[in-house]
């Protein structure tokens, strides 16, 4: 997915990253019905001339077009299967789909899927489509990462990494994903210090 595995088919971060979202996700479903009720205004709502509109919708559906449980839960479902497929060609059917059981199961076997199934990085993919669509409906969005600047260890005789470093928001710990230099809170100023002007 990204070039960074050094064996199968994830890194470490993208395998930690789709676990997160496959525990997160049926979670996140349930917290969109609570999302249903319709707004007030916006999202362009209708404003009529007379009375005579019509009786409004009891359920917010600008929600139900963005996020779909059902959508999800097939999706979920057919990597399942796939997996499954994949890894058992001799088993017979899947269970039926349920978001919460699908989830936990690939979960489950994400270890097999990192090493051994192709199309591990098009899972991930879509499992954070369905995290990032349902996190827009319900406020949450995933933290992003915050460029700090560039790593300033040197990786041989007067030869600066260079990399560009970032850190998720509450981590204070920074590593350079390509040198693997290690910047703990006492190093900061020494980081800031050797910053080029233009960062």
């Amino acid at each position: 997915m990204c070039g960074n595995a050094a064996s199968g088919y994830l890194c470490n971060r993208h395998k930690d990253k789709l676990a997160a979202r496959l525990r997160e996700l049926p979670t996140l479903y349930r917290e969109v019905i609570e999302c249903l009720v319709p707004r007030r205004t916006g999202w362009g709502d209708i404003v009529a001339s007379h009375a005579a509109a019509g009786p409004r919708s009891p359920i917010n559906e600008d929600v139900i077009d963005t996020v779909n449980w059902a959508r999800a839960t097939e999706v979920i479902h057919s990597w399942r299967a796939d997996v499954r497929r994949v890894r058992w060609p001799h088993r017979e059917g899947t269970p039926p789909a349920r978001l919460d059981d699908d989830c936990r199961w690939l979960a489950q076997e994400l270890d097999w899927i990192v090493m051994q199934y192709p199309a591990a990085g098009d899972l991930a993919r879509e499992v954070a489509e369905l995290n990032s669509a349902v996190r827009s409906v319900v406020g949450d969005p995933e933290p992003r990462p915050q460029r700090i600047g560039y790593c300033v260890a040197l990786v041989g005789e007067g030869i600066v990494c260079g990399a560009v470093i970032s850190r998720m928001p509450g981590e204070t710990r920074l590593t350079c994903g390509w040198c693997g230099t290690v910047y703990g809170p006492e190093d900061y100023l020494t980081l800031r210090h050797f910053q080029p002007d233009a960062a």
